[in-house]
């Protein structure tokens, strides 16, 4: 007898629906799993044998083949283990075959029969509901997580028993519904910019990287407040909408990090340490995995001590900074991970750290070249603001604060509004995103503006790319101050910060 049941493989961070049809015949007891399974889903079968026989079913002493469609699809992971189970139960008239239609299943198997949650549940509850598949069995602890999708039917139960009677019309258990988190709790729990003193410059760069999802470089001798400043930009960003929640939700349950089984409600904040390896920062291995850019996917990636990661690995980051997604391509299997994230560096100005600073650099020649070489001219071209940041002075370090965190995300909150009822019906959000059309369409300089960046970029200090995205800062700048029309001072206070000198009058501009 034959039977089939759907289930669903992870391929990168996406679903892809799966068939196991398993086939019971006479012959010689054997149990063979096909369609290109690796080394955990060929491992089934001793769990699948050993749950049903404790689960007080029969296992037939037949010729069992399972075969896991379509079969040029890798299978990765103990998932299908649930799967597996189900089709030999059907197959041997242990349960209904006709209820297969409109279920699916997901989950690994222990040998005592308990269904084990697995990574990707939200994942495989979106593909189901894509497919058009009515319902979806899934662990019981991963249940709220599958609830998240809306029109999908989800039935989360203990063991095999319990799927085996929700197929022969049993009552369909309510999944549990995960206690709504609070995005204001999350924003409180924040480092707070009222903690900083001193640092206008560097407070303004903040603000504008917050508001337009801009790229930013601090750089500054060690203790000067870069890391400290960089760390307060989560809270000062806008909480996440609905589909972006989902989108952060998934590519942590595929990971299986981080994870409460609840919908994400910060955004996230990637912070890697500087001997991270290509792969690790940008996705890869075998099987291709994702990295600490799609792990950053609408949040932010924070790079300290910029200088000190390898220089492959900061090459690696320029396709994705660019195009908001990176393309791993192994064998003959070729994977997209997103990677919509803002990029936030700290670096020190040489390898002592103190050139430019009061006190002296001991940096030879050498050392200042190798320097300059791990900060390519390609990576720092795609960031928005470059900016210094000096060390305070002692007047400034017992100042009262000057802002906080609450105050800024108030006016971050303002120009993103902005921004979003502009390019309403777009592709985009922010105006790190626009394309050439969308500059062109919603950046209308000044005769005088407009002369004063041709002079800019004139003099060889801008490329093309950077030309633009000095446009893309000046339309935020402009943003924040609450104007539809892009300014003489919007333009040079945005070629300002993407010099890596100190500049006072930026603020001022």
């Amino acid at each position: 007898m034959l039977a089939r049941v759907v289930t669903f493989a992870i391929d990168g961070i996406d679903p892809r629906p799966v068939w196991v049809e398993v086939d019971i015949r006479p012959g010689l007891p054997t149990f063979r799993v096909v369609g290109l399974a690796d080394a955990a889903v060929r491992e089934a079968r001793e769990r699948v044998r050993a749950a049903i026989l404790n689960s007080d079913f029969e296992f037939p002493a037949r010729r069992i083949t399972a075969n896991l469609a379509p079969a040029d699809l890798r299978k990765i992971g103990p998932g299908f283990d649930a799967a597996l189970a189900v089709g030999l139960l059907a197959a041997s008239g242990q349960c209904s075959v006709d209820a297969l239609d409109r279920w699916a299943v997901f989950g690994e198997l222990s040998l005592t029969g308990t269904v084990r949650p697995c990574r990707g549940v939200l994942a495989v509850a979106e593909g189901a509901r894509r497919a058009g598949v009515a319902g979806l069995v899934v662990p019981r602890e991963r249940a709220g997580e599958a609830a998240l999708v809306d029109g999908l039917e989800v039935a989360g139960v203990d063991d095999l028993r319990g799927i085996a009677a929700l197929l022969n019309g049993g009552e369909v258990p309510p999944p549990p519904v995960p206690a709504p988190a609070s995005p204001a709790a999350a924003v409180q729990d924040a480092p707070d910019l009222a903690d900083v003193r001193g640092h206008e410059l560097p407070l303004r760069a903040l603000e504008i990287a917050a508001a337009g999802g801009h790229n930013l470089l601090l750089e500054g001798p060690p203790g000067s407040g870069k890391t400290m400043l960089a760390r307060r930009l989560p809270a000062l960003l806008p909480s996440l909408t609905r589909a972006e929640a989902l989108e952060v939700t998934r590519i942590y349950s595929v990971a299986g990090i981080g994870h409460s089984g609840g919908l994400a409600v910060s955004r996230p904040f990637r912070a890697p340490h500087h001997t991270v390896s290509p792969a690790g920062l940008v996705g890869g291995g075998r099987p291709p995995a994702a990295g600490e850019a799609t792990f950053a996917h609408h949040g932010v990636l924070f790079l300290d001590e910029l200088s000190e990661f390898s220089r492959p690995s900061l090459e690696a980051l320029r396709q994705p900074i660019e195009d908001g997604e990176v393309v791993i391509v192994r064998g003959q299997q070729a994977l997209r991970f997103p990677t919509r994230f803002t990029l936030v560096a700290a670096t020190n100005p040489c390898p002592c750290g103190f050139a430019g600073s009061e006190r002296a650099c001991r940096c030879g020649e050498h050392e200042l070249a190798r320097h300059r070489r791990r900060l390519s001219g390609p990576l720092l071209d795609r960031i928005d603001l470059l900016v210094t940041v000096a060390r305070p002075s002692a007047v400034a370090l017992a100042d009262p604060p000057t802002t906080s965190s609450e105050a800024v995300r108030q006016r971050v909150l303002a120009a993103r509004e902005r921004q979003s009822a502009r390019l309403a019906g777009t592709a985009v959000h922010t105006n790190a995103q626009l394309d050439a059309r969308l500059l062109r369409a919603h950046v209308q300089l000044g005769a005088t503006a407009r002369r004063t960046l041709a002079q800019a970029y004139d003099r060889g200090g801008l490329s093309a790319r950077g030309h633009d995205r000095v446009l893309r800062v000046a339309r935020t700048i402009a943003d924040l101050a609450d104007r539809d029309a892009v300014e003489l001072g919007d333009v040079l206070q945005a070629l300002a910060l993407r010099t890596r000198e100190t500049n006072d009058d930026a603020v001022a501009a």
